[in-house]
């Protein structure tokens, strides 16, 4: 018994020496380092969840969200959030009895102020003062007015890429009404003529055509969403094509080669339809002779790679590129439109590039990323 005992108290040893051991290196594993370092990233974590809602912009809703984060980075009794006409929201009470008057001082000058308990600093836009971030607690401190002027210039940059990506959509939308208000007369026009054509010789054909004129401009004339796959955009530019073919009759070949692994790649909306139309219209159009119109899409690693070329009249270069850098005269209002909807989309390496010359066709590229932020 005598000779049992040590090795008991010697194997207790070893195990809670190696539990201790376990818990040092797992502490060491998954701890977060010196309390500096644990601050510093509990003070991302929080204003990463209340930034979701700030790019919404300033609001009722996107205040009243983003409220209980920002309280938790001042650490106040009570935050709030006001616009340029009066409080959206409060968290930890309603003080708008008590800082409304620093508030409406503060929308006039643009600076931040303090007043008993009360502290507010302005929210900017673009150097407009588009509200205020309010912040009461019972013995306010110096450092507390810092850092609610430090949160109040976060948020401000908050709302900012909430008013640019608001532009990006209206720009966006401007140019798709554009770009309709260009395609659809002539398109019309030429189609309606051609599918009256058939009426009289070859009924069951213009009925045919008429169908695929109706679901070509339903496509076109859609009404919601930026996007739209790749796989709808051909099938548009099929249709589209099909009609063109009833114009041109056997001056027109088409040649189409297509990756079916890019079929599901999103695209914007009209963005490669107006190259093709572009084609037909301004390489094909007046050739004497057959003309071929040859469509890629292409698996590219990151990114699909587009193709649209033809063995038209081809372009004076200089021409070309003096067009898409002033947005397009009236013959290349398709191009620049693309070019600067894709550009604003993906960055300034994915516009368009035109390779042509005059008597030698024109091929259009277009390089566009699997997968992009925001694009869905």
């Amino acid at each position: 018994m005598a000779d049992i005992l040590p090795l008991a108290v010697l194997l207790l040893a070893i195990v809670v020496t190696a539990l201790l051991l376990r818990w040092w290196l797992l502490g060491r594993r998954t701890g977060l380092g010196s309390p500096e370092e644990r601050a510093t990233y509990a003070t991302l974590h929080t204003a990463s969840l209340a930034a979701p809602a700030l790019r919404g912009g300033l609001n009722a809703d996107t205040a009243s969200r983003a409220l209980p984060y920002l309280r938790s980075l001042l650490g106040a009794r009570t935050v709030g959030l006001t616009d340029s006409h009066g409080p959206l929201a409060w968290a930890g009470g309603d003080a708008w009895e008590q800082a409304g008057a620093v508030v409406t001082d503060v929308l006039d000058s643009g600076r931040p102020q303090a007043s008993g308990q009360v502290i507010v600093a302005p929210l900017t836009v673009e150097d407009r003062v588009v509200g205020t971030i309010v912040a009461v607690d019972d013995d306010p401190s110096a450092g507390l007015a810092r850092t609610a002027t430090e949160v109040a210039r976060w948020v401000s940059s908050q709302l900012e890429l909430a008013e640019l990506d608001a532009s990006r959509t209206a720009l966006m939308e401007a140019e798709l009404r554009a770009l309709r208000a260009q395609i659809s007369p002539h398109f019309i026009y030429n189609s309606l003529g051609a599918i009256a054509s058939f009426v009289r010789t070859d009924p069951e054909r213009a009925r045919e055509l008429l169908l695929e004129f109706a679901d070509f401009t339903r496509y076109s004339f859609r009404q919601h969403g930026e996007f739209t796959t790749l796989a709808e955009e051909l099938r548009s530019i099929e249709r589209y094509l099909v009609l063109e073919k009833a114009r041109f009759g056997d001056r027109l070949r088409v040649v189409t080669r297509i990756a079916p692994e890019v079929l599901n790649v999103t695209v914007p909306f009209l963005s490669v339809q107006p190259l093709v139309e572009n084609a037909v219209r301004h390489g094909l159009e007046k050739k004497d002779g057959v003309g071929t119109i040859t469509v890629i899409a292409e698996d590219a690693g990151a990114e699909c790679l587009i193709t649209i070329e033809d063995d038209g009249v081809g372009s004076d270069p200089d021409t070309v590129r003096d067009a898409l850098a002033r947005g397009g005269g009236s013959s290349s209002v398709g191009l620049a439109n693309v070019d600067e909807r894709l550009r604003t989309v993906y960055g300034n390496d994915h516009g368009i590039v035109v390779e042509t010359g005059v008597g030698l066709g024109t091929k259009v590229t277009v390089s566009v990323p699997k997968f992009a932020p925001g694009v869905d």
